[in-house]
């Protein structure tokens, strides 16, 4: 399935939360936070407003966007205004 974003939106797709910490000890699903990084899949039309570009690795505002399943991988759709950072 192919997803197109509209006007100032972005199409990330949502980095996996670490299992495991730096010292070993494995992490229950229930205690994982949700990340907040990924990368940039597709970009919308409105150029003036998107500065980051496919391929980018982002960071974005916690509560932002809309969850989707594309091809059972999760990704997010958020507003251009949603993207905090990039990541290198």
């Amino acid at each position: 399935m192919t997803v197109k974003p509209l006007q100032d939106r972005v199409l990330i797709k949502v980095e996996e939360a670490e299992t495991k910490t730096a010292s070993g000890l494995y992490i229950p699903d229930t205690a994982q936070e949700k990340t907040q990084t990924g990368t940039v899949v597709a970009v919308g039309d409105d150029k003036e407003m998107i500065t980051v570009k496919v391929g980018d690795k982002v960071m974005y505002d916690k509560y932002a966007g809309t969850s989707v399943q594309i091809d059972d991988v999760d990704h997010l759709i958020v507003k251009s205004a949603d993207i905090l950072a990039v990541v290198s």
